[in-house]
């Protein structure tokens, strides 16, 4: 395993001066982040959330940030006054909202019954399934429950009863991750699965118990640096055929981590999300906050290039595949309530995407069993919203960070629309 704390080496290693030196404080959670949103002509604050800043060495990190403050652009457009961070009210998009911007209306009422998602986070979120139901309800999502069999939460072993520490943070993100699936498929059934700690080998067993139990998608939101490791990583824990695994490609800017890189995994970039009076009614460009925050993409040190995957620059694999909103200016709402206040929050990062994508897998059927769903969007290119604007750093070669006419580093192929592309 990995005996270094992936993100915090990412963040102080690029920090070059007294700026980037704050922004390294902001991701680690000792400050917060100020984004001026052109959708919104106010500023928004933000902080990661505390599963972000690795609590021991060799535990990987969650991909979620905050809204602390501002007006977001959920409230902008409806011209909503409260604070972003008045946890009485929502703040950020809805179910709605996602199923309007990504062309799921019609396919989340009616799609994803008798298919199970699961959720993979670290430690105990002793609210979850209670966070859970009065998101649901206020959003009038039909009940999904332990009792009815629709909700389940379960340790790294598949016990409803041992079950590991509780974690104020990592049930931050285990709320955002349980939200989001509700929101893109209300209809399917949810799976959490709770890792001991945030070691990739108490996470990689969780995907394993998870597809033991019978999920066919499931959500990553954590990672951290590459290693030389993460080859063998792959074939212990994410070769699964005929499973979607999503991964979020992280929250750093520019720059490739694992599992995102794993080519087994559908890797998940970030968009910010705004309405619009084009014809879709939304628009989206590249996440980048700064050069320290922003979706992550990149070319792996180490992971094979999948055979469905063509681009010229990148011998071996790259990040990302897809992408969905993770920008916390243009944030998702959730309700949270177990180290905090109870009640509405905004969030950002590709904590958010992850589990947007996988839950659009699961609208869009059950996978062939012998294949590997990253290389779905591959085949059906043209129902993915592209998105051809924007940057998360600089780079040496234009498409690893810089958005641009069909596939590009930051965002893969495009954002959803509809569930044509995520099927075989």
């Amino acid at each position: 395993m990995r005996t270094n704390f992936p993100h915090i080496r990412l963040r102080w290693h690029r920090v070059g001066s007294a700026t980037a030196v704050t922004a390294a404080l902001v991701l680690a959670g000792f400050g917060t982040a100020v984004h001026a949103d052109a959708t919104t002509s106010s500023k928004v604050t933000w902080a990661a959330t505390p599963c972000a800043t690795p609590k021991k060495t060799g535990e990987l990190a969650c991909n979620s940030l905050r809204v602390t403050g501002g007006t977001t652009a959920f409230q902008k457009a409806r011209g909503i006054t409260p604070k972003a961070a008045d946890a009485a009210t929502p703040s950020g998009y809805g179910p709605s909202d996602l199923q309007s911007a990504y062309g799921l209306t019609a396919a989340a009422a009616a799609n994803g019954s008798g298919e199970t998602i699961a959720i993979v986070d670290a430690y105990n979120d002793p609210n979850a399934e209670a966070d859970l139901a009065k998101y649901r309800s206020y959003y009038g999502l039909p009940a999904c429950t332990s009792a009815s069999g629709c909700f389940k939460k379960v340790g790294q072993t598949g016990s409803t009863t041992s079950l590991p520490t509780s974690d104020a943070g990592w049930s931050e993100e285990i709320s955002l991750d349980l939200d989001m699936v509700s929101a893109i498929a209300p209809k399917a059934k949810i799976l959490l699965v709770e890792a001991k700690s945030a070691t990739m080998a108490n996470l990689g067993k969780s995907v394993n118990e998870a597809v033991t139990l019978g999920a066919k998608f499931v959500s990553n939101s954590y990672g951290g640096s590459e290693s030389s490791s993460d080859t063998s990583y792959d074939s212990s824990y994410f070769n699964h055929p005929g499973v979607a695994i999503t991964v979020s490609a992280g929250d750093e800017g520019y720059g490739a981590e694992y599992p995102a890189a794993s080519k087994y995994v559908t890797s998940v970039g970030g968009t910010a999300l705004s309405t619009s009076s084009n014809s879709r009614g939304w628009t989206e460009s590249v996440w980048k906050t700064s050069s320290t925050e922003g979706t992550g993409s990149g070319c792996s040190s180490y992971d094979a290039k999948p055979s469905w995957q063509t681009d010229t620059g990148c011998t071996k694999r790259m990040i990302s595949d897809v992408s969905a909103v993770a920008d916390p200016a243009t944030g998702v709402s959730v309700y949270d309530s177990y180290g905090v206040t109870a009640g509405w929050y905004t969030f950002g990062g590709t904590s958010a995407s992850s589990p947007i994508i996988a839950a659009v897998y699961a609208l869009a059927g059950t996978p062939g069993s012998s294949d590997y769903p990253a290389q779905y969007p591959y085949a059906h290119t043209s129902s993915l919203n592209d998105v051809t604007s924007g940057n998360n750093g600089s780079c040496s070669t234009s498409y690893f960070c810089t958005a641009t006419s069909g596939y590009d580093g930051p965002t893969g192929w495009g954002t959803p629309k509809g569930v044509s592309a995520f099927t075989g």
